[in-house]
């Protein structure tokens, strides 16, 4: 145990600017992926409003077709 004690990897003044590094490294990543996701998002939601659109055009287009069905012919 008085090994491990005494012999650190790195002197603590030393160890600074690694752990600042490391900390850059780590918000770079993490903003990377929030990017990511918010792209894959706005795609998402881009996506479901056109289905949305289509839809909603398909059910007037059907609700047009069964009203001239249902008029008498004559």
């Amino acid at each position: 145990m008085i090994v491990l004690a005494t012999s650190p990897a790195l002197a603590p003044g030393k160890a600074a600017p690694y752990v600042i590094a490391a900390y850059i490294v780590f918000l770079a990543i993490v903003l990377i992926y929030v990017a990511i996701m918010a792209k894959r998002l706005r795609s998402t939601e881009r996506d479901l409003a056109t289905l949305k659109r289509e839809v909603e055009q398909r059910d007037a287009i059907d609700a047009s077709s069964e009203a001239r069905e249902r008029e008498p012919v004559g």
